[in-house]
């Protein structure tokens, strides 16, 4: 199976933990920056970016990260170029 960048790779219990802490944590970035809660600087603009990057990887179920480990939670379908690269196997 050859890996393309486009391919979903995020699924599963991965994109649910994604799409809950990532709001949690912009969230959290925001009511520190307008003073609700107590965070040095840093660690709000770590919050809000961790954050989107969680948020938006959940979404998309497209994560660099694991593409780059070779981590593949995804389950689904494979795409269209999977089909036309491996060969199929016909009856006898």
């Amino acid at each position: 199976m050859k890996f393309y960048p486009e391919e979903k790779n995020v699924g599963s219990w991965d994109r649910g933990a994604r799409l809950i802490v990532g709001p949690v944590l912009v969230l959290v970035g925001i009511a520190a920056a307008l003073g609700t809660i107590a965070l040095a600087p840093v660690l709000i603009a770590i919050s809000l970016v961790v954050g989107a990057i969680l948020t938006v990887t959940g979404l998309t179920q497209k994560c660099p990260m694991n593409r780059l480990f070779g981590i593949n939670t995804y389950k689904g379908e494979p795409s269209t170029k999977d089909a036309e690269t491996e060969p199929t196997e016909r009856p006898a």
